[in-house]
């Protein structure tokens, strides 16, 4: 079934977004996914999550923007985050651009194999609004590491739209912060 297919290919597509894909109502598509036993998007992301991660190093879970649906440590992460009322502006209902920022910002942080990382340095273009109801799926790779800095491609999509791209440099410390460097100077 096309369905099937497309959620194959697709699974963290809601409701709207398979009902605008195949042309019918949302009710239809509730209906066709409980009688194929396909589970809501969130039960999908939360299936595919625990399949796919690693143990986060660097920061608590909770912290990333977006739900990390794939995670290997020093190597490569993506998270989904669905956009809701509290994320857009009320007259335009376009996100706000720090939670475009910071959905692969945290994950790129999350990606690191280390105890401490910080934001070093971005390059990022922000290709198109995003809207209130889309559902961001936000991708890091890590593609070089020198000294304490790991370079980080990244890239948001909407369905198969980019929406955002760049670079994101991460300072990593993997012994962790030195426990208090004012008292150790006597300041």
């Amino acid at each position: 079934m096309a369905l099937v297919r497309y959620l194959s290919e697709n699974p963290f597509a809601t409701d709207e977004q398979l009902a605008d894909q195949f042309q019918v109502s949302i009710a239809t598509i509730r209906l066709d996914r409980q009688a194929l036993h396909i589970p809501e998007v969130r039960e999908r992301i939360r299936r595919v999550a625990e399949d796919r991660t690693d143990a986060v190093r660097s920061l608590e879970r909770e912290e990333v923007v977006g739900e990390i649906v794939e995670l290997s440590l020093g190597r490569h992460g993506t998270s989904v985050f669905h956009v809701l009322p509290a994320h857009v502006f009320a007259r335009t209902g376009i996100v706000r651009g720090h939670f475009l920022f910071a959905q692969v910002n945290s994950l790129a942080i999350a990606v690191m194999d280390a105890d401490v990382a910080v934001t070093a340095k971005t390059e990022l273009r922000f290709h198109r609004p995003v809207r209130l109801g889309e559902t961001l799926r936000a991708h890091v790779d890590v593609v070089a590491q020198r000294a304490n800095v790991a370079r980080c491609q990244v890239y948001t999509k909407s369905l198969d739209d980019t929406v955002l791209d760049g670079t994101i440099w991460v300072a990593v410390e993997p012994r962790g912060l030195r426990k208090d460097p004012a008292g150790e100077r006597g300041e």
